[in-house]
């Protein structure tokens, strides 16, 4: 804790950070698919976008755990955290300067250079962000963490979309890409620098030895689930190739369409199930409502994640935008979702008192589903944002509801160990969304290019469907009588 009282800087310096990593992470979002693009071709840049998030996801989850772990144990003069902020943003300036050096590049020799500092990204961002995580719980008395944590949401979501709207993705819409990943680059220096006079004190407490266990039962977690995916997505392939003699185009969106989300629904089931098992051992028996907690949890988010994932590829196929000229009204749209969840968000807990969690969850998918829909629609921006605004107020409900809702099936005692499992379904998500996904677009891409963008209606569908779907693992949930 703070050796004296709480000022009124200390709300930036300690949060001001999170404003760095949600803009790198942003234009990254906005520059990787049009590299992907350049690299491979519309007609495989799903697929190989979905390798990229798959592994950098699952990387991500490994290095924010283990370094998480090793800056708890260290004794560092300069403090406890900083040292990791400080070293995570010299590594990403390295690699953030490596990603301009592909602008260069052209084939598969530029992608799998841009694979490479992905991973490596992932890596020195993640050391960064595992040592933030700390501050607040470090630093802060009790009962100013609410308040804090507020200042944080402001800075982690709302401002750096404001930020990466009104600026980077003009410079990158304008096909200045070196510029915008050198603003985003000097963003992040910014907010270090400013992060670096945080009043932290080295560690004097006695540590114990590290235990390895936890980790290590993750990193079980995190292979066991990513060959599950990989799985998933090879059969979903397979299938595909056998479906290319029918003539009729309309069967192969049906066929195909129900072929992905099957894939999808199995690599949740099985991820989560398996996952659960790993974790928790004999306890997941004891508790199966929290296993269709982290099932409904999971599907949600593979679907908004995704639908954010491949939002420029979508706006490109669909608008008939070229290149980096889709990153502004990409932009625009992740603003206006951001915008709605951050407004949704605060008054879902009082409404979740009010009506119960799970009906605000169920409440969620429904409302996700159908923003998804409108917006698959008809190629029209303005129609697009319209979806895009129900996306925004179903996960503002979601993320407040079904947190809460979680919180109430863990044992107090163990919530830790419990709620931890939900970093896994977050990056999960993401990979299991865009690996399988990814592939199934290119189908179209490359068999029906005369049927522009249909390969992306079609993802999107299935994500809208998933929403939906989302709703039925809720239902099974079984709130204990003390709640």
């Amino acid at each position: 804790m703070l050796k004296r009282a709480i000022r009124w800087y200390d709300y930036i310096t300690i949060n001001i950070y999170y404003l760095g990593l949600t803009t790198l992470a942003q234009t990254n979002g906005l520059i990787l698919p049009i590299l992907v693009q350049d690299f491979v071709g519309e007609s495989q840049q799903g697929a190989f976008y979905g390798t990229i998030r798959l592994y950098t996801l699952m990387v991500a989850l490994l290095a924010q755990s283990i370094m998480g772990m090793v800056s708890d144990h260290s004794s560092f003069r300069w403090g406890r955290r900083r040292p990791f902020i400080f070293i995570g943003t010299f590594f990403n300036l390295v690699f953030i300067t490596a990603i301009g050096f592909t602008l260069g590049m052209e084939g598969m020799r530029g992608f799998w250079f841009l694979f490479t500092i992905a991973i490596l990204l992932q890596i020195s961002t993640n050391t960064a962000h595992a040592a933030q995580q700390g501050l607040i719980p470090d630093l802060v008395p009790e009962e100013k963490r609410g308040r804090f944590s507020g200042f944080k949401a402001v800075l982690e979501l709302p401002l750096p979309l404001l930020l990466v709207s009104f600026t980077i993705a003009r410079v990158i819409s304008a096909g200045n890409l070196l510029g915008g990943i050198l603003l985003a680059a000097g963003i992040l220096v910014i907010v270090m620098v400013i992060t670096m006079f945080v009043p932290e004190k080295p560690l004097q407490a006695n540590l114990k030895d590290l235990d390895w266990k936890p980790f290590l039962r993750l990193f079980l977690m995190t292979g066991l689930f990513t060959s599950i995916i990989l799985g998933s997505g090879k059969v979903v392939n397979i299938i595909g190739q056998y479906l290319e003699p029918l003539q009729s185009p309309l069967q192969k969106l049906v066929l195909m369409g129900l072929v992905g989300l099957f894939g999808i629904i199995i690599a949740i089931g099985a991820g989560v199930l398996f996952s659960v098992r790993i974790s928790l051992g004999r306890d997941a028996r004891l508790n199966p409502s929290f296993l269709w907690w982290v099932i409904n949890r999971l599907a949600y988010l593979a679907g908004v994640i995704n639908l954010s994932a491949f939002a420029i590829f979508f706006i490109q196929a669909r608008l008939g935008y070229i290149r980096e000229t889709a990153a502004g009204p990409v932009a625009i749209l992740l603003l206006i979702v951001g915008a709605f969840v951050f407004i949704t968000a605060l008054p879902s807990g009082w409404l979740s008192d009010r009506f119960g969690n799970k009906k605000l969850v169920v409440l969620s998918g429904a409302l996700a589903g159908l923003g998804t829909f409108i917006a698959i629609l008809t190629p029209n921006l303005i129609v697009i944002y319209l979806g895009g605004s129900l996306i925004g107020i179903a996960t503002g409900i979601f993320y407040t509801a079904n947190w809460a809702l979680g919180t109430e099936l863990v044992p107090k005692k163990e919530s830790g160990r419990y709620l931890g499992i939900s970093n896994l379904a977050g990056a999960g998500a993401g990979a299991i969304g865009a690996y399988i996904g990814g592939p199934i677009a290119d189908y179209f891409t490359f068999h029906h290019p005369d049927m522009l963008g249909i390969g992306y209606v079609l993802l999107f569908a299935i994500f809208g469907v998933l929403f939906l779907l989302s709703i039925a693992p809720i239902l099974l949930v079984k709130v204990p009588p003390s709640h």
